[in-house]
Formats: C-alpha cells, sequence, structure tokens
C-alpha cells in the first residue's frame, strides 16, 4: 500500500514539475524551428515588413510565438552581442570585430539575406527640387552644400535642414559609408525620435530633407502609407554626374531597385546565433522561403530569393 502511495505521489510531482516547466504549452518549450518562445531584434528601419512577416509566420505555426524589439541598428547589435537576443535582422552583415566576439565563444553567426531594400529621401511638397544627383548628394550631406540656392538658383528655400529617424539609425550608418565616405555628418543634421515623426517634420517644414528606409513607403496596399505618401515627396536620384534628361532620376520604385538603377540600395539580412536549429533558423527558412518573398515582393521590396517580373511597356 506505500509502495502504491508513493507512486502516486511521485507522479503528482512530477506532473506539477511538467507543468511549471512549462510541460503543457509547447511555447514555452525548447523551441524547434516552428515552436517555442524567442525574443528578436529588429532595426526598426524595417518594423512594417517584419510585423507582417511575425504576423503571419505565427498565425501558420501557431505554437511559435516571436517577441520582436524594433530599435537602432546599433542597439541591435549590442543585444547580438551581448548575448540579449540570438537573432536580429539588421541592414548590413557583421564586420571582422563583431565576428570576432562569436569566435571567442566558438559560435558561427548564419545570415540570410532576404531582401534588397533601399534608402529614401524625402522632402516638403513645396520643395520643387525633387531631382537631385548622387554628387549633389555627397555634397549635401559633407556639408559642402548648406542652401537649396545652391542648388537650384531659382529655388526661394533657406538653409537645408538634413533630418534622420535616429542618430544611431542603419540610415544614418548606411549615409556616412556611402556618401561621405565615414566623414562626420554636418552641423545642419538633426534626429527625429521616429519614423513617423520623421515624415511629419519634413511635411512642416520647406527646408528639410529627411532619409528614411523605403520600408516606410513603398507598399501602397496600405493606408498609412498612403498617408505618409499625401504629406511628402520622394526625390529622384541620378548616378550621372550631369545627367542630360530626367530620364537619367529614378525613385526608389521596386523596379528601379531591382534593376539597379536607383544608387542608394542595400540588403536585409537575418542573423543567427542560435548554435543549433532552433526558432530563429525556422523563421529564417520562412521569410527567404516562397511564402516569405512574396510578402516581401507585395511590401515594394525586392526579394533576395526569388525572380522579380519587370513588364516592359511600349507607346
Amino acid at each position: 500500500m506505500k509502495s502504491k502511495l508513493k507512486s502516486i505521489i511521485s507522479g503528482v510531482a512530477l506532473t506539477a514539475t511538467l507543468f511549471s516547466c512549462g510541460g503543457d504549452d509547447p511555447k514555452k518549450q525548447l523551441d524547434t524551428p516552428t515552436t517555442g518562445s524567442i525574443s528578436i531584434s529588429i532595426d526598426e528601419s524595417f518594423q512594417p515588413i517584419l510585423e507582417t512577416q511575425i504576423s503571419t509566420f505565427e498565425s501558420i505555426y501557431k505554437y511559435a510565438d516571436l517577441n520582436p524589439a524594433y530599435k537602432p541598428e546599433g542597439q541591435v547589435i549590442n543585444d547580438l552581442l551581448n548575448d540579449s537576443t540570438k537573432v536580429a535582422v539588421l541592414a548590413r552583415k557583421l564586420n571582422e570585430e563583431e565576428k570576432a566576439v562569436f569566435d571567442k565563444r566558438k559560435i558561427v553567426p548564419r545570415t540570410t539575406k532576404i531582401a534588397i531594400d533601399a534608402v529614401a529621401l524625402i522632402v516638403n511638397k513645396n520643395n520643387k527640387d525633387t531631382l537631385l544627383t548622387v554628387d549633389e548628394l555627397k555634397s549635401i550631406f559633407s556639408g559642402k552644400v548648406k542652401t537649396w540656392k545652391e542648388l537650384d538658383e531659382t529655388s526661394t528655400l533657406g538653409d537645408i535642414t538634413i533630418v534622420f529617424d535616429n542618430n544611431n539609425s542603419s540610415t544614418a550608418r548606411y549615409v556616412r559609408d556611402t556618401l561621405i565616405a565615414g566623414q562626420q555628418l554636418p552641423s545642419n543634421t538633426y534626429a527625429s525620435n521616429s519614423h513617423k515623426a520623421l515624415i511629419e517634420y519634413v511635411d512642416q517644414n520647406e527646408n528639410a530633407i529627411g532619409v528614411i528606409g523605403v520600408n516606410w513607403i513603398s507598399d501602397f496596399d496600405d493606408a498609412t502609407v498612403i498617408g505618409f505618401m499625401n504629406q511628402i515627396k520622394v526625390v529622384a536620384i541620378s548616378s550621372d554626374p550631369a545627367p542630360f534628361t530626367n530620364d537619367s532620376y529614378y525613385q526608389p520604385y521596386q523596379a528601379y531597385i531591382a534593376q539597379a538603377e536607383y544608387p542608394l540600395r542595400r540588403y536585409l539580412y537575418i542573423i543567427s546565433t542560435e548554435g543549433r536549429t532552433g526558432l530563429g533558423t525556422g523563421f529564417a527558412s520562412y521569410v527567404a522561403g516562397d511564402k516569405g518573398q512574396r510578402i516581401i515582393l507585395k511590401s515594394g521590396l525586392v526579394p533576395a530569393t526569388m525572380p522579380v517580373r519587370v513588364v516592359g511597356l511600349r507607346n
């Protein structure tokens, strides 16, 4: 009788242990490619597209729980290096110094390219100067050109105000690396608190030029994007130092990004330091797969692993 009672007590204790460890909830168990719970640090430039990817993934895999934190690029990198997260979404690969941190831990980060993105420049609705060359951009962001009249003698606007979403953002880093060779941005550069605040600032200030991830203005099926586009103009850019016609200028439309006609392009990556095949790996595989790439295609970005069909029309 005592032996039977001990068995019953042991069984109850085991059941209680399983419940306390999440044995009844697959999201609380050790994660697999389609189950469990993980945190993901995400460059806030890509919040619209990643919100869609995550919600769709979780609707397909009901035992998967992805907890995103949208942050400036610098903070996302720090989360990876400090082991606060094992999965990140970034607009660049890890550099050699960052890889060395993981080498010491005997971890090989897995990098999955998921999209081709672009950096867009936006101006006030009253600004008529919506055609800029790459050389002119270099002059603006280096501080050599500080007024709109220096770009167009007929302009009635005043001093140029450069606005980013955040000092530590991927767009600010991209401009420094790509347009001014790592130099400091000029004194007429400011940071807003968010992408929405950036767009509102440009809407309210005629002299402003804003730098934003194209993801925030590319999905024309999104009512929020349509609202943003009613507030600002998007600058068309030419790689030609002295273009003879307007045909040399390109806005960051999907086709021009895909064909590399629009010059301010960048790639989007999911980086995992899991060290095994977990939920982060499963999510990366999903986004790089057919369903995830179709979401990217619809958003206005260029899928990394599926072809984009560009149709030419003739009159």
